[in-house]
């Protein structure tokens, strides 16, 4: 190709350049797509912060809510009081407390009976025992949620997320001194008939996590075993055929009045009392001697929760170290000790609260599916075996 070909072949594409140009200069600008809303997030379906936005959406979302219902949390109960009251200052949500003083079974059937009910009336979120975890799971109660500090928590917990261990005590006999002058030391000892209707549990072992794991540790001190608790029914049958068991739920102030000085309590509600009674009445907490029953409690986000987002962010609140240390300033040992422990973020005051290390570690515990099939013959055989309506 000539020097010159290349010129003429160079002049034609510049004109068709330039006539390109002069046709762009002329036509309209293409439209722009119309600007698309932002996405909402549907909170009931969130499984962590991270995957909606993180903790600063998560929070925003809780306080647009503005509410957050809770049940069967008393405030004496591991420092729920203070708990709730420092969650409502922090995020500007209102708490509302959900009858204080329910058991287990009622929380779940709280959830059942609210299903289409977004009022106070219906659980955001729920605190229950162990044996009550795989059943709202089963039934589709609970929605599943990890909270950012996830791989810290140690004891049960779903691998999904549907629940997971809270806390964990050792139970106890809690002994009004103004009344019971002869403590009792083991459970042999209570079958005595001087304790004649002095001996309550601390709920309804047919709906009461608390009170069910009594019978089971009950089981073990007469023989049974963790897949044997027939024992423990047989032995409740007894204290009520000498009258020693009182057909009442005890409570602070039943305890406090003497009219149930001695009670079945895990070690840190009986530990919160004697702070709150300051020797007005005198207690003493007794470890019997031959069971060392332990138990934890989970927590949970009801399925069909009226505030998904800030059943979320109490969660997050919970398992948080701040929210930890408030459980230990009730007694409490809770899920993540061990992890803030090894970071030395627990203050010597709050490790002077909790349970000596090896009260926890050598505590008999059974497993989920013990606990289940025990809660199951507890809730079916109570009336046939023991005949005590307990209220």
């Amino acid at each position: 190709m000539s020097k010159y070909q290349s010129i003429t072949r160079l002049g034609s594409l510049l004109s068709l350049f330039a006539i390109a140009l002069s046709a762009c200069a002329t036509a309209a600008p293409p439209a722009r797509p119309a600007a698309q809303p932002a996405k909402q997030v549907d909170w009931s379906k969130v499984r962590s912060a991270a995957e909606a936005g993180g903790m600063e959406a998560l929070i925003a979302a809780a306080k647009a809510e503005g509410e957050l219902n809770v049940i069967a949390l008393p405030d004496d109960w591991c420092n729920y009081g203070e708990m709730m009251k420092t969650f409502s200052q922090k995020y500007g949500i209102k708490v509302n407390s959900i009858n204080p003083e329910a058991g287990s079974a009622d929380e779940l059937q709280a959830i059942r009976d609210n299903r289409e009910n977004k009022g106070p009336q219906a659980p955001d979120v729920i605190d229950i025992g162990l044996a009550f975890g795989p059943v709202a799971k089963e039934e589709g109660l609970l929605a599943p949620y990890k909270v950012m500090t996830w791989d810290t928590i140690a004891g049960p917990k779903d691998p999904e997320g549907y629940f997971y261990t809270d806390y964990t005590g050792v139970l106890v006999f809690e002994v009004n001194l103004d009344v019971v002058k002869d403590v009792p030391r083991d459970w042999a000892d209570l079958l005595d008939p001087k304790y004649k209707g002095q001996i309550a549990l601390a709920g309804d072992p047919r709906s009461s996590n608390q009170a069910a794991q009594t019978v089971y540790a009950a089981a073990i001190a007469n023989g049974g075993s963790l897949d044997n608790i027939q024992p423990g029914l047989e032995f409740f049958k007894e204290l009520n055929a000498r009258g020693n068991l009182l057909p009442l739920i005890a409570n602070t102030g039943s305890i406090a009045k003497g009219e149930t000085p001695i009670t079945f309590q895990w070690n840190y509600l009986a530990l919160a009392n004697v702070e709150a009674f300051k020797g007005n009445p005198p207690l003493e907490i007794v470890y019997p001697k031959s069971v060392n029953w332990g138990g934890s409690y989970l927590q949970a986000i009801s399925a069909y929760a009226p505030h998904p987002a800030a059943a979320r962010l109490w969660q997050e609140f919970l398992y948080s170290d701040e929210g930890h240390l408030l459980w230990m300033k009730g007694y409490c040992a809770p899920a993540r000790l061990e992890d803030m422990l090894n970071r030395g973020v627990v203050p010597e005051d709050l490790k002077a609260k909790l349970p000596a290390p090896e009260i926890i570690k050598n505590a008999i515990v059974p497993s989920l599916e013990q606990l289940s099939a025990a809660r199951e013959l507890i809730k079916n055989q109570w009336d046939s075996v023991v005949g005590l309506d307990i209220k």
